[in-house]
């Protein structure tokens, strides 16, 4: 099944009451490990891209000033549930992680968890949020990924027709979405299910490309 973002906002509508009190707590210690490499300062201005229902955002560190984009209203409504958290100054917008609604060149960090293996376009994602962030910031991933050596089964491929019913895709391979993109990976290590969730740690180039 092909991912839209049409779907997507379907799927999640579905999700947004239970998404926490059932596999949020599946994926937290790989959230926590995320945002601690992250390492966010006093001060710095952090961008959370498929922000979802907030489960990221207790976990920010004080005096950081964060924006939350998520194009499901519904995990929206549950991620203001969380608000407003002491010492963190945070705002949630609705919008697309293919064009984000937000200014360029202007974040320290960018937080990308769970969420460039949901939307349509996994590159797109990565390509408008390096663009939010300042040269030289960094970006964390959270999320699951096909190894670059191992080949797209037929037995894959049908599992994936199911998982993108739900919201998913389990194909996709992160040197793909990352194919010319003004980054580079500083950390790379593996998370829940034997790697098969990997934590990231990338920083944008200084001269942006």
């Amino acid at each position: 099944m092909k991912m839209t973002n049409r779907w997507n906002q379907f799927i999640y509508r579905l999700w947004a009451p239970i998404y926490d009190a059932t596999v949020g707590h599946f994926f937290l210690p790989g959230r926590k490990r995320a945002i601690e490499l992250l390492n966010l300062q006093p001060g710095e201005r952090v961008l959370l891209v498929g922000v979802g229902t907030g489960a990221d955002l207790p976990l920010l560190s004080h005096g950081v000033q964060a924006i939350g984009v998520d194009i499901s209203p519904d995990m929206l409504a549950r991620a203001r549930q969380k608000l407003p958290l002491p010492g963190r100054a945070v705002t949630l917008i609705q919008g697309d992680a293919h064009a984000l609604p937000v200014a360029e060149k202007c974040y320290d960090a960018v937080i990308l968890n769970l969420i460039l293996s949901v939307v349509p376009d996994g590159h797109a994602c990565l390509k408008y949020s390096l663009q939010a962030l300042k040269p030289g910031g960094r970006v964390v991933v959270f999320d699951k990924f096909m190894p670059d050596k191992n080949k797209l089964s037929l037995g894959r491929k049908v599992v994936n027709w199911f998982s993108t019913l739900f919201g998913t895709d389990i194909t996709r391979r992160f040197s793909d979405i990352r194919a010319g993109c003004p980054c580079k990976i500083i950390q790379d290590e593996p998370s829940l299910l034997r790697g098969t969730y990997r934590v990231l740690l990338l920083g944008k180039n200084v001269n942006g490309i």
